[in-house]
């Protein structure tokens, strides 16, 4: 089988050789940002908007990422033609560089830039019929006026001891808290609430700004529903009539089980469905041509 290729700077170096140096600093303090991305059909998913928000990550932490945002583009698409994908999972990670043991970036000469692709199945299996069980977790999101949600920063230990805690407790997925307690988010998605036609998601300063996100309140509004940006309980999410995530790795995820009570009748539920199909089928044609 013909090794990856993986994007490093400029070149096209097989996935074995696709390495950096122990002093870089997204290595030792996860100083640098990332972009989750979809390829569908041929076609990449929201490139232009996945592009944007990697930039301004870089921006919100005073990282110059050395490519113009139409050349990062171009970069992108090659790399899937190298590695010959048409639907695939991509990951941009532009790190502040090698440096020294010490924390100033100004020690750090040149970014880093990497471009990881990959065929990409469905994220939750089978989950996607039967539905999700979610739990809520002690570990509060990252508060926006310490690390901002909204930096899609290299330093997810944050969402990565909400996955720990949830696999321990035996969920698919992770609800995260604010520090007010209110629903931030998922460990890696965004969260939606129906009841009685009336759809929640919590207002993106205390969670990421997601692109599936915002696609799920567009096809939201096309079917007629609309769409309450407000603060919500975990009482919200327990008298719920449905729940669903969303997420570029994701996609449209239905939750039907949350901290041990079903979520509406248990079964995935019919606005969730409509979602989750309306995406898909949005996927199939949309995109940056590869």
């Amino acid at each position: 089988m013909t090794e990856l290729l993986i994007y490093v700077n400029g070149d096209y170096v097989p996935k074995s050789k696709a390495t950096t140096s122990i002093y870089d600093h997204g290595f030792l303090y996860g100083d640098g940002v990332f972009e989750g991305i979809r390829a569908y059909n041929g076609r990449v998913f929201k490139l232009g908007e996945h592009i944007d928000r990697l930039y301004d990550s870089a921006k919100a932490i005073a990282l110059n990422i050395p490519l113009s945002k139409d050349e990062m583009s171009e970069a992108i698409l090659e790399t899937l033609r190298k590695n010959n994908l048409k639907d695939a999972y991509i990951r941009p990670i532009v790190s502040r560089g090698t440096g020294d043991l010490g924390l100033d970036p100004r020690k750090c000469k040149s970014p880093n830039v990497f471009i990881i692709t990959q065929q990409w199945d469905a994220m939750y299996g089978d989950l996607y019929e039967t539905g999700l069980k979610a739990v809520t977790v002690a570990v509060r999101r990252n508060a926006p006026d310490a690390l901002s949600p909204n930096i899609k920063s290299l330093n997810y230990l944050n969402n990565i001891l909400a996955k720990i805690e949830a696999n321990e407790k035996g969920g698919d997925e992770a609800i995260f808290l604010d520090s007010r307690g209110f629903i931030s988010e998922g460990s890696g998605d965004n969260v939606f609430c129906i009841k009685n036609g009336i759809i929640l998601t919590p207002p993106t300063i205390n969670n990421l700004k997601g692109i599936t996100r915002s696609v799920a309140i567009e096809i939201l509004s096309k079917l007629g529903y609309e769409v309450l940006e407000r603060d919500i309980s975990l009482f919200d999410l327990y008298t719920a009539d449905e729940i669903f995530v969303t997420g570029t790795a994701a996609e449209a995820a239905p939750i039907t089980l949350i901290d041990g009570r079903n979520v509406g009748n248990g079964s995935v539920g019919p606005i969730t469905k409509q979602v989750a199909d309306s995406f898909a089928e949005h996927t199939r044609s949309n995109g940056t041509k590869i």
